[in-house]
C-alpha cells in the first residue's frame, strides 16, 4: 500500500500518525515545508519526507511537483491534509489511476454556492473526506442543492489521537504567571477571533462573587483594543491575566483547575481544550462544532451553551463551589482522552479507510 501525504503544518497528532501508519505496513510518504513543525521527528521515525511549499490554491509549480512524486512513487492514495494541498492535489493526480482523500479540520466554510468548494472538497473525484469531528461530517452530509446530495457515504468521522505519554512536562509554576497560591484558576488558550467567544468570557468575571478567588489566565495572542479596554474597566481586572503567546501553552494551561473554550462556532476538535484535559484539568466547552465531543456531560466536563456569559459564570461557580468533584472530573478527562482518543485509534481507523478504498478499486 503507497500512500503520498500532503500537509503543511504537521501538528504532533498528524505527526504520530504518519509514524504509526508507516509502522503499520504502510509505504507511505509525505510532501510538507522544510520549516513544518516536526519534520525532523517524521525523519527519525522512518518516514520519507520532501520538501513542497504550495503557495494557494493554484500553484503550478507546486502541483507539477507534487505530479511528478505520485508518478516516480506509483502511489496508490493521495491524503491532501489542508484547503492547498486538496486544490493542488486535485489537478496533480488528473488521469492517474489513485485515490484521493481529503481531511477537513474545520466545520463550515465549504457551501455549493462557492466556486472553491468544487475545486476541493466537493470535487467528484474526491473519494473521502476524513472529519476530525462529527460535527463537520454531519455539516457535509446535510448539503443539498436543489436534486444534489452530498454523498453519504463519503465523509467519515476520524478523531485525532494523543498519548498521554507527549505531556510530562511539568506545570509552570502558579508563581511565574502572578497567580496566587490558593486561587480557583481557570485558563483559556485562544487567539482573539470573534468565533472564540472571549467577550462573553470577559463578561463572565464580572458575575462572579467579588469575594471569590477565582482568576482567569488567558493564553494566546489577546490584544485586541474593544478586549484591552474591556478588561481594563472590568471590576475583575486585577484577576485576569493574560500570558501572550507561549510555546508551552499546554504546560500553562496545566497550571490551572479548569479550562474554557467559549466557542460560538466552527470548531472542529479543539487542541485548547485536550491539552488542559490531557493534564487532569477540567474542561468547559460550549454546544459548537466538535467540542462537546470530547466530553462526557458532567462527567468528564460541562458544556454550556454558545454565547451566554452567564451559562460561563455558573459553570465555573459551579466548579468552585466544589473542587473535589471538579478534581474527579478533571481524572475522568485526562483518561476519556487516553481511552477514546489514542493515537492508535486514529491510526487503525485510517488505515481501514486505504484498505477499504483499494479494495473497491
Amino acid at each position: 500500500m503507497r500512500v503520498l501525504a500532503v500537509t503543511a503544518h504537521s501538528d504532533l497528532p498528524e505527526t504520530q500518525m504518519f509514524i504509526g501508519l508507516r509502522d503499520a505496513g504502510v509505504r507511505l510518504e509525505v510532501m510538507c515545508p522544510d520549516d513544518a513543525p516536526h519534520r525532523q521527528k517524521l525523519v527519525d521515525g522512518g518516514v520519507a519526507v520532501h520538501s513542497l511549499h504550495l503557495s494557494g490554491r493554484l500553484d503550478k509549480a507546486g502541483t507539477a511537483e507534487i505530479r511528478r512524486r505520485l508518478v516516480e512513487g506509483q502511489f496508490d492514495i493521495l491524503h491532501a491534509f489542508n484547503n492547498k494541498a486538496v486544490a493542488n492535489g486535485l489537478r496533480a493526480g488528473k488521469g492517474l489511476p489513485i485515490r484521493f482523500i481529503a481531511y477537513r479540520g474545520i466545520e463550515a466554510n465549504v457551501s455549493v454556492f462557492d466556486p472553491a468548494s468544487w475545486t476541493t472538497y466537493l470535487h467528484p473525484r474526491v473519494d473521502k473526506i476524513i472529519c476530525v469531528a462529527d460535527a463537520i461530517r454531519r455539516y457535509l452530509v446535510n448539503m443539498k442543492f436543489l436534486w444534489w446530495r452530498f454523498p453519504p457515504d463519503k465523509a467519515i468521522t476520524i478523531y485525532k489521537g494523543h498519548d498521554l505519554g507527549w505531556y510530562q512536562a511539568p506545570a509552570v509554576a502558579r508563581s511565574e504567571l502572578g497567580l496566587p497560591e490558593g486561587a480557583f484558576v481557570v485558563g483559556c488558550t485562544a487567539n482573539e477571533r470573534p468565533r472564540k467567544g472571549l467577550p462573553f468570557l470577559i463578561e463572565a468575571a464580572k458575575l462572579l462573587p467579588d469575594d471569590a478567588n477565582i482568576h482567569f489566565l488567558l493564553i494566546g495572542n489577546i490584544d485586541g483594543k474593544k478586549t484591552m479596554q474591556s478588561i481594563a474597566e472590568s471590576p475583575a481586572r486585577d484577576r485576569i491575566h493574560l500570558t501572550g503567546f507561549r510555546t508551552d501553552a499546554p504546560q500553562v494551561l496545566a497550571a490551572c483547575d479548569a479550562c474554557i473554550l467559549p466557542a460560538l462556532k466552527r470548531e472542529g476538535l479543539p487542541k485548547a481544550v485536550i491539552e488542559g484535559m490531557v493534564h487532569g484539568v477540567t474542561p468547559i466547552v460550549t454546544n459548537s462544532g466538535g467540542s462537546p465531543e470530547l466530553i462526557e456531560k458532567g462527567k468528564s466536563g460541562l458544556i454550556i451553551p454558545p454565547g451566554s456569559s452567564r451559562a460561563i459564570a455558573d459553570a465555573i461557580a459551579q466548579l468552585y463551589a466544589d473542587r473535589d468533584r471538579c478534581a474527579r472530573m478533571g481524572e475522568e478527562a485526562q483518561q476519556r482522552i487516553q481511552r477514546d482518543f489514542h493515537t492508535s485509534k486514529t491510526v487503525e481507523q485510517t488505515l481501514s479507510v486505504y484498505q477499504e478504498l483499494l479494495s473497491e478499486a
